[in-house]
C-alpha cells in the first residue's frame, strides 16, 4: 500500500465508496497506456504533435525553467503574454512541462509566480498543499498521460492551514465545517516539526516538512508515479514561496 492509501486508511481524509471506485476506473484506464504509448503525448489530444513543442524538456530542464521562472517574477522582468497566440494551439490539447500541488491561498498564483501561461502548468490545488486520492489521481494524469516531466510540492510562508493545524496540536484547536479535516491531513507535519522546533517557529518548520512528506508521498506513490520516477521520466521536488519576497526555494 502507498504511503497516501496508509494515511487515509487511518482516517487523516475521508474516503468514500465513490471515491474508490472512481480511482479504480482510473487507474484501469491508465493500465491500457502502454497500448497508446507509440502516440507519446497523449496530451495532444488528436494533434499529430504537441501544441508546445517548447515544452518537450526532461525533468531538469524543466526543473530550471520553472525557477528561472521565478527569477525573472522576482526581479519584476515577467514576460507579456498574448493569451490569443496559444489559443488555438491548445485547442487541440496540452503538454504542460510541471506539475505542480500548491496550496490554496488566494495570494499565491503558480503561473504568476514562474511567469508561465496557460498550457505550461498542470496545477493542483489544495489549502495545505498536501496529497490526497482526487490530488493523486490529477498527478498521475498530468505526469502519466500529458507527459509532465516534473512535479514541484509548493508550500508557502504563512501559511494559514499549518498554522491551525499547529494550533489543533499545541493547543487541542477545533475548527467548524470540514476544516478540521484539514489540521487532521497536516498533523503529520506538525509532529515531525514539533521535535525540534516550537513556538513561531513551528509553523515555518511544520510547512517545510509538509513539503518534504508529501514530496516523499509522491515518490513512493505505487504504481504510476514511482515507476516513472524510477525510470528517469520523473523529478519530484519541493518548494517553498516567499509572501514578502515572491522567491521559491528548493527544500531539501
Amino acid at each position: 500500500m502507498c504511503l497516501v492509501c496508509d494515511r487515509l486508511s487511518l482516517g487523516t481524509a475521508t474516503k468514500t465508496r465513490s471515491h474508490s471506485s472512481s480511482r479504480r476506473a482510473l487507474l484501469g484506464a491508465f493500465g491500457a497506456l502502454p497500448l497508446v504509448g507509440a502516440v507519446s503525448l497523449s496530451t495532444a489530444a488528436h494533434a499529430s504533435a504537441p501544441p508546445q513543442p517548447e515544452n518537450v524538456l526532461n525533468p531538469d530542464q524543466a526543473l530550471e525553467r520553472l525557477m528561472a521562472g521565478n527569477a525573472r517574477y522576482v526581479a519584476g522582468k515577467t514576460a507579456p503574454i498574448n493569451f490569443a497566440t496559444t489559443r488555438q494551439a491548445l485547442a487541440g490539447g496540452q503538454n504542460p512541462y510541471a506539475c505542480l500541488l500548491s496550496c490554496a491561498d488566494s495570494r499565491i498564483g503558480p503561473e504568476f509566480c514562474f511567469d508561465e501561461g496557460r498550457g505550461d502548468l498542470f496545477v493542483t490545488r489544495v489549502a495545505g498543499n498536501f496529497v490526497n486520492t482526487d490530488i493523486l489521481a490529477s498527478l498521475e494524469y498530468g505526469t502519466a498521460v500529458l507527459g509532465a516531466p516534473l512535479i514541484m510540492v509548493l508550500g508557502h510562508t504563512k501559511c494559514g492551514a499549518i498554522g491551525a493545524a499547529v494550533q489543533a496540536y499545541t493547543e487541542n484547536a477545533s475548527f467548524p465545517g470540514h476544516i478540521q479535516a484539514l489540521t487532521t491531513a497536516l498533523a503529520p507535519a506538525v509532529r515531525q516539526a514539533a521535535k525540534s522546533a516550537k513556538g513561531d517557529a513551528l509553523v515555518a518548520a511544520a510547512t517545510k516538512d509538509n513539503v518534504r512528506l508529501n514530496v516523499k508521498m509522491l515518490t513512493e506513490s505505487n504504481p504510476i508515479i514511482s515507476d516513472r520516477v524510477a525510470k528517469g521520466k520523473l523529478k519530484i521536488v519541493g518548494g517553498i514561496y516567499d509572501l514578502v519576497t515572491g522567491q521559491v526555494d528548493l527544500v531539501s
